[in-house]
């Protein structure tokens, strides 16, 4: 079979693989995150989920507290976020801002809308919010597409010597594990969408339909990450990154963890920390709403809290 034959081949079974799908999805608006219902609390109750909004007046010890602002992953929402913040409650001395991002947490049709740089937007929102409050030990915590999304705010200095302590990306996706997304540009229109398999548990809280125009725009932002690693940058001086990958991630290749070790220096050029995780989950810090969680996966995720928290409060 020629390359060309097999491009087509492939392009054939991606089609098909979808071919239910019409451009226009039946969307439950009672039960699914992409209907009219408002699901995600923090578009109407910010201050539970925004340090920025939820402490107006921040004493001194609450400015020098650990802040971390965490942000979930493409079409999910602050629920990828939940257990961390619910261990932090119990353990204390850190505060959590909980980020919905730019498009997310609302309608399909504002979802498909979207580009990957309204995702980013509260992201930076949040922590120019903190650093105007006077916040001294702000830190990141990213899943998965809100990985890329925080290390294109580094490539661009918008990020720096001002506040940041430490970065925690939890599975990356610089190269996705599913190498159909490379197709979507050619596939995409034809699609419209891609629907997805949520659990009971995870539905009304991941879009339960992926409009084709974010996936798109999922591919360009993972492809320019891509590109800056290639090229290689320095991470401002402050500033330490750890990244937790899952080693058979469904969903982003553990190879992008080493693309990051390999583009992604310290300020003074030694190589920033990564730990393998032995895991088959993405994202393995969030496990409400899975099903068929094990106690392996709870030691894992235990683990990755308390070696977080451990880094957040040990200077």
């Amino acid at each position: 079979m020629t390359t060309k034959n097999k491009f087509f081949g492939i392009l054939f079974i991606f089609i098909s693989g979808f071919s239910a799908c019409s451009k226009s999805p039946d969307i439950n608006d009672e039960t699914m995150l992409d209907g009219d219902k408002i699901f995600d609390s923090a578009l109407y109750n910010p201050a539970k989920y925004l340090v920025s909004v939820g402490i107006e007046n921040p004493t001194t010890a609450q400015k020098n507290t650990p802040v971390i602002i965490a942000a979930h992953g493409y079409s999910a929402s602050t629920f990828e976020w939940d257990e961390f913040r619910s261990y932090c409650d119990v353990k204390g001395n850190i505060l959590v801002s909980q980020v919905l991002l730019g498009g997310h947490g609302r309608t399909y049709e504002d979802f498909k809308n979207s580009s990957w740089e309204d995702w980013q937007e509260p992201i930076m929102t949040e922590y120019n919010a903190l650093r105007e409050k006077g916040y001294t030990n702000i830190n990141f915590a990213g899943a998965s597409t809100a990985c890329p999304l925080v290390l294109d705010l580094i490539k661009k200095g918008k990020i720096g010597e001002n506040g940041m302590k430490h970065i925690f990306l939890v599975d990356p996706i610089v190269v996705p594990s599913d190498k159909m997304l490379t197709l979507i540009g050619i596939a995409g229109p034809m699609l419209g969408y891609m629907e997805t398999s949520n659990t009971p548990g995870e539905e009304g809280h991941y879009y339960h339909f992926r409009p084709q125009e974010t996936l798109q725009q999922l591919l360009d932002l993972i492809q320019i990450s891509r590109k800056d690693l290639q090229d290689g940058y320095n991470l401002p001086s402050g500033i330490r990154v750890k990244i937790y990958k899952s080693i058979k991630d469904p969903t982003a290749d553990a190879v992008s963890a080493v693309l990051i070790y390999k583009g992604l220096k310290n300020s003074d050029g030694s190589n920033i920390d990564v730990e393998m995780i032995d895991s088959e989950l993405h994202v393995v810090t969030r496990l409400t709403g899975r099903d068929n969680i094990t106690q392996h996966d709870r030691d894992i995720q235990e683990h990755v809290f308390d070696d977080m928290y451990l880094l957040l409060t040990q200077e």
